[in-house]
């Protein structure tokens, strides 16, 4: 609520960017009213926000690995996932500092040295026998797709490090690919043409719809964890269990493979077996690690 005085116009929007927060993190579609207590995440949000723009250049940002699994429980390959080690913060979560990343436009650079890095570990695993198989998932932000060169940052990581570009896979949100579909689709069918696979992540929380999907020249979908998470012991015909044999049995109608995230019990993977899913990413299998802890679990 605005005061009639005592106040300067870089406050209020301080304090109505603090609402707007709060209300983000309630889920959207919502609304707060701005009160005192808030004060202290602004503040803290303000320090990030300002200390993420020096991240990148001060080597603070580091890459960790989750394992992927087919049905032999073989490891495949993994997801790359960002990391910051924050001098005086220690750990950052990055349900923290991606948003702040995505609002400031640091995602863009980030995103791009992500997928250097991930194209130049995939280079060095080439020249393995035990790792030339392994592919790297890699997450698109939706502001780093929509950059115009984006496809030329995408070929250039890929020259650079002279890997075996089928091994890269770029995870798209659903939220992404139903923006602009013309353009999406001419930049993924770019992509394809390089010889990059293309995954969509977190499937089942969108609402894009069949034919949509059909448009998309998609090689995998992802099950987000969501669903495989409710994935109950005893009961495998409540409401998740049923969307994630409905993903499973749709994905293969279309030709494409599918990924379960999220699995954490045996009793998950079971049940995903029996639906027809034969590949796998989770707690179950490893936790997200540094690359030297993953290569030793190989």
């Amino acid at each position: 609520m605005f005061p009639r005085q005592g106040m300067h116009v870089e406050e209020v929007l301080k304090r109505a960017d603090a609402a707007m927060y709060e209300t983000k993190r309630a889920g959207r579609n919502n609304y707060r009213f701005f009160d005192e207590s808030m004060l202290p995440v602004i503040d803290l949000r303000a320090s990030l926000k300002n200390d993420l723009r020096f991240a990148l250049s001060l080597d603070q940002f580091e890459l960790y690995y989750q394992p992927q699994v087919d049905g032999q429980l073989q490891t495949t390959g993994a997801e790359v996932l960002l990391r910051w080690h924050h001098p005086e913060r220690g750990m950052v979560s990055p349900g923290e500092f991606i948003p702040l990343a995505e609002e400031s436009g640091m995602i863009i650079p980030i995103g791009n040295w992500v997928l250097q890095q991930a194209c130049m570990q995939l280079g060095k695993w080439s020249q393995h026998a035990k790792t030339s198989h392994l592919r790297l998932s890699v997450n698109v932000s939706a502001m780093q797709f929509g950059q115009s060169d984006f496809v030329e940052q995408v070929r250039h990581a890929l020259l650079e490090s002279g890997c075996n570009e089928k091994l890269l896979v770029l995870e798209l949100t659903e939220s992404l690919v139903i923006q602009n579909i013309d353009d999406i689709v001419s930049k993924m069918q770019a992509l394809k043409s390089i010889g990059v696979s293309l995954s969509m992540d977190d499937f089942g929380l969108g609402y894009s719809s069949l034919s949509l999907l059909r448009r998309l020249p998609l090689d995998s979908l992802k099950i987000d964890q969501s669903f495989v998470r409710e994935i109950g012991d005893h009961a495998p015909e409540n409401d998740s269990a049923v969307i994630v044999q409905t993903i499973v049995a749709m994905s293969k109608n279309l030709g494409l493979d599918v990924i379960a995230e999220g699995i954490e019990e045996p009793y998950q993977q079971a049940f995903l077996e029996q639906v027809g899913c034969h590949a796998y990413q989770g707690f179950l299998y490893g936790r997200p690690t540094e690359l030297s802890v993953f290569e030793h679990a190989l």
